[in-house]
């Protein structure tokens, strides 16, 4: 599967760099998948003409926190960027290193005058295993020191390390936020369950799984990260009923939507659990958990344009794209949103 079936053009300027005042007042784009066909809306909070009583909303609580450090290399006093990936426990994280090759086993690395870390394995692709060492509460220390891991093709600083945060953020320790979510104000829930639509959290905790860059030509040998996930007894008790009732599953993001795949297709239904998934999901998978998708934009080549191509399909995806790009809407993590049913 070449790599360059999921490629498109995209004129820069519509990258979007900042977050709008009013969450719900980006763009939508609603695409009906069986037919073919899609609509332009002016504003995100038009989604509830396309929502019904019944429909089940799920949703990322993951709340990202300050993972990226700068350090200094003890004895040669080189610049070290860190991003925190994951937690593996006792103070030890996966980090992605930024220039690796001058972090060995055993470097140690200063980051501040409350927080240290040594090396104590060195993996492919940039990634180290660091031991960290401070004084006080790690995320305290991280809050003042650390920086919102906000992607390279934003290049501008934001404002408040909330505007890249949804609402709803509640279980720390993401490096990277589930943008679907940023369409959605309180305003907008209000009225959501009003319609009698619920909404089911779920935790996936966001590292190089989602945000990784494919570099294999041949789509089928990118390697997927591991990233964990958790859902509880009540979501899938809750999602397993709505399922068996036939009400519409919605994702709001690409991370709902994979935790929700991976747990369904490992045991059949939907399991409370806490654990790790590599899914990748592209065209030819079979969707078994949800029936529809609130995504933004994403970038060409990359296994979330690929995961919306399953859905959609890629020859109509790429239309879609085309379209998107001719109408200027505004794409990645600030940018607009598409509804896909």
């Amino acid at each position: 599967m070449d790599i360059e079936l999921f490629d498109y053009d995209l004129d820069h300027s519509l990258i979007a760099q900042t977050p709008l005042k009013d969450r719900d007042k980006c763009r939508l784009l609603v695409v009906d998948k069986t037919n073919k066909t899609y609509k332009d809306e002016p504003h995100f909070y038009e989604i509830l003409k396309y929502l019904k009583k019944g429909d089940v909303l799920v949703r990322n609580n993951t709340k990202v926190i300050p993972a990226r450090i700068y350090g200094i290399k003890e004895e040669t006093n080189a610049h070290i960027e860190c991003l925190l990936l994951k937690n593996l426990g006792n103070d030890v994280y996966e980090c992605l290193i930024g220039n690796a090759k001058v972090i060995k086993l055993g470097t140690k690395i200063t980051f501040s005058d409350k927080l240290y870390g040594e090396c104590i394995e060195v993996k492919g692709e940039g990634i180290r295993i660091i031991k960290f060492i401070y004084e006080g509460i790690f995320l305290e220390i991280l809050e003042e020191i650390g920086n919102m891991p906000l992607p390279p093709y934003i290049k501008e600083k934001i404002r408040d390390k909330n505007d890249y945060q949804t609402i709803y953020a509640s279980k720390e320790g993401s490096s990277a936020a589930p943008t679907a979510g940023f369409h959605f104000s309180e305003e907008l829930f209000a009225k959501i369950k009003e319609m009698g639509i619920d909404v089911v959290d779920v935790t996936l905790t966001i590292g190089l799984g989602t945000f990784r860059p494919v570099k294999e030509k041949d789509v089928l040998k990118h390697h997927m990260h591991e990233e964990e996930y958790e859902i509880s007894e009540e979501a899938a008790v809750f999602l397993n009923k709505a399922k068996k009732d036939g009400r519409r599953i919605i994702g709001i993001g690409t991370t709902s939507l994979r935790t929700l795949e991976a747990n369904i297709s490992k045991y059949g239904e939907f399991k409370a659990t806490k654990e790790s998934t590599d899914i990748f999901i592209y065209p030819g998978y079979s969707f078994k958990a949800i029936d529809a998708l609130i995504t933004n934009f994403h970038l060409p080549k990359s296994t979330l344009i690929m995961l919306v191509s399953a859905l959609m399909g890629r020859e109509f995806t790429m239309e879609v794209y085309k379209h998107a790009v001719e109408e200027r809407y505004r794409f990645f993590s600030f940018g607009d949103a598409m509804f896909i049913y």
